[in-house]
């Protein structure tokens, strides 16, 4: 876990650089395969958003059945796990980190699941809208998906993890001998099959931590947001270009000298998806360097008010779709690899086929360019 990270996921959630962007920026430097495994991880992130593109809202439900039939597992998260306090380190540490600094090591983020769901017999659903609410890169095609891959409901079995995997890739801090999941990887599988949740150890009922408070979620923006409602005097007869939460990275170069440049909180989606403060302030500082006008309402009192306007742009974004294509000409969602039409359900697939015509990232920029 101390190994090379770029720390770049949060800014490629919300739209500061593009997948295309990041591959350009590292290949000025060097040309590499595209099988390279820098390339291989953004293509799980592009990978996730083409199964959220064909599955649409069935992605937040299980693609198949898992190891355990939906009604085993509790639809609630436990208060002990919430409060990094169930007396097995590597969860009580993954959740402190979580809640410390709203990022999370992939590692960290997988063996959290399958404790949640194989150990704590935790709905995965629960788990992965708990986590989504408090990561600054919270996709919900990647977060959701991701759960259930490990759950086994959208994989073809259960992953589980154990104390000696956590000794080899984490700090010693999280280091768990001795606790619930120091054992073999065929003992956890039957676990994980089980329907009832294994005893606690001598270890984790001793060495718990202090409870630690979770952060609040929020479904507004902090006040010195200064996001008001819409007004049609701002926008009617206008040219319009709408920023939101997921697009900020550079304005186009093409809009018009008075187009207004509109900030785009809608209301509907975080009554649903609330964030953290830490993450609402991350995406307003950005926000608020692209425009001094931010708008938090329905979609209903948005769709009216821009429907005085002489011309509506965006960019598109599956977070945000069916809103913004009511109101607005969408410039498609930026991608790295060509789109494919036919659903591939699994990464190795839709891999072989992405990947296929490319053989370094110069290769693949040059494709890239070309699309619209």
């Amino acid at each position: 876990m101390d190994g090379a990270v770029t720390g770049l996921s949060p800014y490629i959630t919300h739209g500061f650089i593009t997948l295309a962007e990041v591959v350009a920026g590292v290949s000025a430097r060097r040309t590499l395969d595209v099988q390279h495994k820098f390339i291989y991880e953004l293509g799980w992130r592009e990978f996730f958003r083409h199964v959220w593109q064909h599955r649409g809202e069935a992605i937040f439900r299980s693609v198949h059945e898992g190891p355990l039939p939906e009604e085993a597992y509790a639809k609630e998260l436990p208060a002990d796990i919430r409060q990094g306090n169930t007396g097995v380190p590597v969860v009580d540490m993954a959740v402190r980190e979580l809640y410390a600094t709203g990022t999370l090591h992939n590692h960290a983020r997988m063996w959290l699941a399958s404790y949640v769901v194989h150990l704590r017999k935790v709905h995965w659903r629960a788990g992965a809208d708990w986590l989504y609410a408090h990561l600054l890169d919270g996709d919900l095609a990647s977060n959701h998906l991701s759960w259930q891959w490990v759950a086994g409901t959208g994989s073809s079995k259960p992953y589980v993890f154990n104390a000696e995997n956590v000794a080899r890739y984490a700090p010693p801090a999280w280091h768990s001998s001795g606790s619930v999941i120091d054992a073999s990887y065929e003992s956890l599988d039957r676990m994980a099959r089980a329907v009832d949740a294994p005893a606690l150890t001598g270890r984790d009922i001793v060495d718990r931590l202090r409870i630690v408070e979770e952060p609040m979620l929020l479904s507004v923006p902090p006040d010195e947001w200064g996001a008001t409602v819409p007004e049609s005097i701002t926008v009617a007869g206008r040219d319009v270009w709408l920023v939101h939460p997921w697009s900020l990275g550079e304005l186009p170069t093409d809009l018009p000298a008075d187009t207004v440049v509109i900030g785009l909180l809608l209301s509907d989606f975080h009554r649903v998806w609330p964030w953290s403060e830490r993450r609402w302030r991350f995406v307003g500082s950005r926000l608020r360097e692209l425009t001094g006008i931010c708008w938090y309402a329905d979609s209903v009192s948005i769709g009216q008010v821009l429907a005085s306007a002489k011309q509506v742009r965006s960019v598109s974004n599956p977070h945000l779709a069916p809103y913004l294509e009511q109101w607005s000409e969408c410039a498609p969602a930026p991608l790295l690899f060509p789109a494919i039409d036919k659903l591939h359900p699994s990464f190795s697939k839709w891999w072989a086929r992405a990947s296929r015509d490319f053989r370094t990232t110069a290769d693949l920029l040059a494709v890239n360019a070309m699309q619209p």
